[in-house]
């Protein structure tokens, strides 16, 4: 583990001191405070912290959806100055238009942009192939179980070639069973073609199956706590992860930091959460997980 959030190989993406504020001083909130990482090329890099500390505006800042209020942010050494189809974004809510087929759903994106319908329909069959909706091409969304339609959703980012993909909870909201079929899907389709990808999540079991490298965010105005590298080789079982020594290593070490800043959050609530938290701290010691 380090505190260091810009060590590595070649950085695809890179915050510089990035503070983020919504509203006018002296009432401003700050939701990002001083955040500084990189994430590497070709690399998963996996973005996990409580609900509500700033994960999701963090994204959006990646994505040039939004600007930040101080600090730089870069993309393969370019300023992000705005959105970009090669900054693809797969959202928690279903982005599918209901109006469209699977397939039409899927090629959406090559045809906005004017490709040959020849060239970007044989990458489509192929995507639906690979994501197990071949026999659904002509299906529309609300035909669609929510694991198809979570699947619609990445062969639609895929199909595009972005050189980054920012994932925020795609997963959230779908049933365990679903969500481990997901999980196996989109780590394979990671493992057979490699590309930066980052992936926000709150679930520690779902970050440390995904993750080459893992950023522990604080506590808002959110940052990056600590880098943890997750040197575990793939491919991946995700029955079996957990039974190895190194993978259970690092869930403790991320579960701890992310155990402090929960308390951090619970404390800031009022004066008699902070007096219960200090309480329990001097009964119960130190942490033990």
């Amino acid at each position: 583990m380090t505190n260091e959030a810009t060590t590595g190989g070649t950085s695809a993406i890179e915050l510089r001191n990035v503070h983020k504020s919504y509203g006018t001083a002296p009432f401003a909130t700050e939701v990002v405070h001083d955040c500084s990482f990189t994430a590497e090329a070709n690399r998963l890099t996996v973005m996990i912290g409580p609900s509500g500390v700033g994960k999701s505006t963090l994204i959006r800042l990646i994505a040039g959806f939004e600007k930040p209020t101080r600090g730089e942010i870069l993309f393969h050494g370019q300023p992000v100055t705005g959105p970009a189809h090669d900054r693809l974004v797969v959202f928690q809510e279903s982005a599918l238009f209901p109006w469209m087929t699977t397939e039409q759903n899927v090629l959406y994106g090559p045809q906005a942009r004017g490709e040959p319908r020849a060239e970007s329909g044989g990458q489509v069959g192929a995507l639906l192939e690979k994501v197990g909706l071949a026999g659904f091409r002509r299906r529309y969304p609300g035909q669609l179980s929510g694991g198809m339609q979570r699947r619609a959703e990445l062969a639609r980012a895929l199909v595009n070639r972005p050189k980054l993909m920012i994932l925020d909870e795609p997963f959230r909201g779908l049933d365990a069973m679903t969500k481990r079929l997901m999980l196996g899907y989109y780590a394979q389709l990671f493992e057979d073609a490699p590309r930066t990808n980052l992936f926000v999540t709150t679930d520690i079991d779902e970050a440390i199956f995904l993750a080459d490298r893992l950023l522990v965010m604080s506590h808002i105005p959110t940052k990056v706590r600590a880098v943890i590298e997750v040197d575990l080789p793939r491919p991946r079982d995700l029955t079996a992860i957990f039974r190895d020594d190194r993978a259970n290593a690092i869930k403790m070490q991320a579960l701890s930091l992310l155990h402090e800043e929960a308390m951090k959050a619970f404390a800031s609530g009022s004066k008699a959460a902070a007096d219960f938290i200090e309480a329990y701290r001097t009964r119960l010691g130190p942490l033990q997980i």
